[in-house]
């Protein structure tokens, strides 16, 4: 999987995804009332468990909706599908979201999120461990180009210049760690050390959020005229959404298996992968107010979060009014 904020590349491509056809793999079923077509972040794997268990159980359909799910990939930008028209709701991460509406006028609002704790975080090997931000001083410390900016502010948020840091570029691929060649890398927690287990490695990691950096991911994002015309059927997806995620989540070993042979095949990962993935990001997701919740507390941290990059983030950015509706 690919770092999240590197699936964005929002700013100066929008107007490209006017142009954009129907994606290949669209699901959709036979009948439901009330057409909605729903933007998801990446491939398919289990990050988005909770809305095939939804589709699988016909939670949309007996919400009344009839749902269009659109899988994401490198060269999906989802802001860029809901201001062509092309989805009514899609997945995001608040950075690219907010900066986007700073910048650009943008008519976002975001009524959800389905973590609450970004799963970006470092990893290192348990033989060679990074704990905490002060462990990184003097190490060497690989990042995608486009998440620089987030890890020298989780840096500066703990009092760490960055120059005591070695910060060099990261290709997605845990080979220089497992060979020793890199300290650690800037990765998704909850699938990263899976991969560098099964190459007889074990791997640790801290979340960029538990140091400082306090930012959602997987925000449920809508525009202003979707949010105007269909809140009704957005709220409906939120409660279908919602239902298939608590299921999937019961027990994060039982899904995964079910979807071999459909939403997972061919994807070239294994089962077994995405049973950790999903296990991982159980605590990440899971909040005792119901997925996708969000409190001003929290939205709080997204603020500050974000302005420790320079992105001026407002409440006003954020709509709790449908979660409360469900």
């Amino acid at each position: 999987m690919n770092m999240m904020m590197d699936r964005r590349r929002f700013l100066g491509t929008a107007a490209a995804g006017l142009a954009v056809g129907a994606m290949p793999g669209l699901l959709r079923p036979a009948r439901a009332a009330t057409p909605l077509n729903f933007q998801a972040a990446w491939i398919n794997d289990a990050e988005f468990c909770g809305y095939f268990a939804a589709i699988d159980q016909g939670y949309y359909e007996a919400e009344g909706l009839d749902l269009t799910y659109m899988p994401g990939g490198p060269d999906v930008i989802p802001e860029s599908t809901l201001i062509s028209g092309r989805a009514d709701v899609a997945l995001t991460t608040p950075d690219t979201t907010i900066k986007a509406i700073v910048d650009q006028g943008a008519p976002f609002k975001i009524i959800g999120t389905q973590y609450q704790k970004n799963p970006i975080g470092i990893v290192s090997l348990a033989s060679n461990p990074i704990n905490t931000p002060a462990d990184l001083v003097g190490k060497t410390l690989a990042v995608p180009p486009v998440n620089v900016i987030s890890v020298e502010a989780m840096l500066t948020l703990n009092d760490i210049d960055k120059a005591e840091v070695n910060i060099v570029p990261y290709a997605y691929d845990p080979t220089p760690l497992i060979k020793g060649e890199i300290d650690a890398s800037l990765d998704f927690t909850t699938n990263v050390p899976y991969t560098i287990e099964q190459a007889g490695e074990k791997a640790t990691s801290f979340l960029l959020y538990d140091f400082g950096f306090t930012i959602y991911n997987d925000t449920v994002v809508v525009t202003e005229e979707t949010l105007a015309a269909k809140r009704k059927e957005l709220v409906a997806w939120l409660k279908a959404s919602r239902k298939g995620w608590d299921d999937n989540l019961a027990d994060p070993a039982v899904w995964p298996p079910k979807f071999a042979d459909t939403w997972f095949k061919g994807t070239g990962r294994t089962i077994e992968n995405e049973i950790f993935f999903n296990t991982a990001q159980k605590p990440l997701i899971e909040t005792p107010k119901g997925i996708f919740f969000m409190d001003q507390d929290g939205i709080q941290k997204n603020i500050d979060a974000l302005a420790a990059i320079g992105i001026a983030a407002t409440k006003e950015m954020f709509d709790t009014s449908l979660l409360e509706d469900m």
